[in-house]
């Protein structure tokens, strides 16, 4: 399988972490917060946490508070389709492909719910075929990329599906949530909105860079699913991020590369790129710590973070992106992802 397309969107309106912090301590929330909720929102949003900016989809920064089920609910379904089409379309283009010559269009999200899902929205705004296989996959959190990526291996492995349109999307604003739990409050400060898609075929292009799929890896842990989830708490969603998760996903990060060189006799050596997922300026020094990576080496995901926070699921587009505009030497590149479950994945790519 062949990257061939690569897209990614935002909404428009983009904020400043200070930005944040000013609107945050000018609302009716912030005094019913307690003295060391105010400090850890001070400090997140007012410190040096690797984010300088994030896209969220707010004409004003005041929706932010608007905490309701119906507001979350009608922030996503307005947005969620758009941003999604907007990202598909840019991988189409970059393709060089029509809207007709997708054979399967496959979407994740974890920050919303439409029924029917979003690719009833997205293949109409981008008119692919009626007949086109459509998958809408849920509640993968932050590492969906990689699954996704992944069924459109199989799908076209299986020699019926020649194009398929992968789409990544979170409106992570539509999941907000404003308590005096330390881990509720860093989301609030850490997450972003955005999208990324990928046009994913049996055959390369002639005269354009070759991106190869060759092999992925998985590892899924039940024990600590609690470490990192979604919870419903008055019809709104709450995300549950525990301190222990930088150094979770560094180590199952460091299990899944293992266990992919190994099955195909490839040498740690021998990468030289590394697409990860930038969940966190935490989580990229426990990534460097664990894989014996040097910040030159994810200098691509720290990018993406500060200019766009934690995108979530979109986030791996994002940096593949930045890696191949930055002109980076190709080679064996390790993409990787993690998320809720707690899950880790990963995938060798041959780069020319």
């Amino acid at each position: 399988m062949f990257l061939i397309g690569l897209g990614t969107a935002t909404p428009l309106q983009r904020y400043t972490q200070l930005e944040c912090w000013d609107a945050l301590r000018a609302s009716d929330h912030f005094p019913n917060l307690n003295p060391r909720s105010r400090a850890i929102l001070k400090k997140v949003l007012g410190g040096n946490n690797g984010i300088r900016s994030r896209f969220l989809a707010f004409d004003s920064l005041s929706e932010a508070f608007a905490e309701t089920p119906d507001a979350l609910h009608a922030r996503f379904a307005k947005y969620a389709p758009a941003v999604a089409a907007q990202a598909g379309e840019r991988a189409l283009r970059d393709a060089g492909s029509q809207p007709g010559d997708m054979d399967a269009v496959v979407i994740s999200t974890c920050t919303g719910y439409l029924c029917p899902g979003l690719t009833s929205y997205v293949s109409e705004r981008l008119g692919l075929r009626r007949d086109v296989l459509a998958l809408d996959l849920v509640g993968q959190g932050c590492g969906a990329a990689l699954p996704n990526m992944r069924v459109a291996e199989a799908l076209t492995a299986s020699g019926r599906y020649r194009q398929v349109l992968s789409i990544c999307v979170e409106i992570c604003s539509a999941a907000f949530f404003l308590d005096d739990a330390p881990g509720v409050l860093i989301s609030a400060c850490l997450f972003g909105d955005g999208a990324g898609a990928a046009v994913l075929a049996t055959k390369p292009i002639a005269g354009k860079r070759r991106i190869q799929w060759k092999a992925a890896g998985t590892t899924l842990s039940a024990a600590n699913r609690d470490s990192l989830r979604f919870e419903q708490k008055g019809g709104m969603l709450r995300n549950i991020l525990e301190p222990e998760v930088p150094e979770l996903a560094a180590r199952h990060a460091q299990t899944v590369l293992t266990e992919v060189l190994e099955r195909t006799e490839v040498s740690r050596g021998q990468v030289t790129g590394w697409i990860m997922h930038a969940g966190g300026r935490n989580i990229l020094l426990a990534m460097q710590k664990q894989l014996g990576l040097t910040e030159h080496d994810l200098r691509w995901s720290a990018s993406v973070l500060r200019d766009y926070g934690n995108v979530s699921s979109p986030c791996v587009y994002f940096v593949l992106q930045a890696t191949l505009k930055d002109q980076a030497d190709g080679g064996l590149w390790w993409m990787s992802s993690f998320g809720a479950g707690f899950s880790c994945h990963g995938a060798l790519l041959e780069v020319e």
